[in-house]
């Protein structure tokens, strides 16, 4: 018996400052603020069904049932849902997206909140965004920041109270636009949680999070005055330090490919010849090249030209997690 339904959309987001490595990681606390872009037209949607018959929590995403590490996560995003609203029925979930998921697209930011924001409408909460942030963040850091809409600022805190994500700019602030170079739609070997794990191994790890309020402060800022050679040189910046981490963590991680390093090569030789474009790459192969959205359509031409990219995305800034008829 069904005893409670909704379903739920959001966006993924790229970040322009990243998130990587936690204070706390049970609650996802990061050891640095970031900021990030929402992803219009890429989308996870969420259905969650509360049944009184149910045995366990039941999860199928991209059309298979899930077990292991990724059910165990829903289940426990479910279960502070049940504790918050004082339900006991397990829940049917229904996810899908309509990009690829673990490539380094911030497929666990939207499927999370769609996943918060679903689940506590099906058990008749009526959660405010910067709660529904908080608890989409405890599923997965980032999918806080895939709760408001635009742009988008995840302040760290340091606690569950004070960790949480709020729009800086509305989407329509600025048109931009996220040409996704997708190089590789394999699974990466390492997730992000693992990632999040090795940071501290790192020894670049305490310098990049000291000089991050510094980092946030000049994307801020470009975002506010629409300045794209400041954001340009910070993004950039930004995504070398993080994979620098990664790369000397211990173990290490490197997930750029011969591709990656080719677009990112072509990135700065545009750039050096009045092309407003950067590149910003999250955990993952796949290359985001970002760019006033006027020039979108030569962008994604040229990327169209590099050898080992299998296919182009693009998205504009979307807006906020929200619910969807049934």
């Amino acid at each position: 018996m069904t005893v409670g339904n909704s379903r739920a959309l959001a966006h993924p987001n790229i970040a322009f400052i990243k998130y990587w490595g936690n204070k706390d990681p049970q609650l996802r606390i990061p050891a640095n603020g970031s900021i990030s872009m929402n992803l219009a037209g890429l989308h996870t949607q969420t259905q969650v069904t509360f049944e009184a018959t149910l045995p366990s929590d039941h999860v199928v995403i991209n059309d298979r049932r899930v077990t292991g590490p990724a059910y165990e996560r829903v289940n426990a995003l479910l279960d502070r849902v049940r504790k918050i609203s004082g339900r006991d029925e397990f829940a049917r979930v229904i996810s899908q997206n309509n990009f690829p998921t673990a490539a380094g697209i911030a497929s666990s930011a939207s499927a999370f909140a769609a996943l918060s924001l679903a689940a506590t409408a099906a058990a008749g909460l009526e959660l405010d965004q910067a709660d529904l942030s908080r608890l989409a963040r405890t599923g997965s850091g980032s999918a806080c920041r895939s709760v408001p809409g635009g742009y988008v600022e995840w302040q760290p805190g340091d606690s569950h109270e004070s960790s949480y994500a709020f729009s800086i700019a509305a989407p329509e602030h600025w048109a931009l636009t996220d040409c996704i170079a997708v190089v590789s739609r394999t699974h990466k070997p390492v997730g992000s949680s693992a990632g999040h794990d090795l940071a501290d191994t790192s020894p670049f790890q305490a310098s990049r999070v000291s000089d991050a309020p510094r980092r946030l402060e000049i994307c801020r800022q470009a975002i506010r005055q629409k300045d794209f050679e400041a954001l340009a040189k910070i993004v950039e910046l930004d995504s070398n330090l993080m994979h620098a981490v990664m790369m000397t963590s211990s173990p290490a991680l490197l997930y750029w490919q011969p591709a990656t390093l080719e677009i990112i090569h072509a990135v700065q030789a545009w750039r050096k010849s009045g092309k407003p474009v950067c590149y910003t790459i999250d955990a993952g192969p796949n290359v985001h090249v970002l760019c006033p959205s006027e020039f979108a359509e030569e962008i994604k031409e040229e990327l169209n030209h590099i050898k080992g990219v299998e296919m182009i995305l693009s998205a504009e800034p979307g807006g906020p997690a929200g619910l969807l008829e049934p």
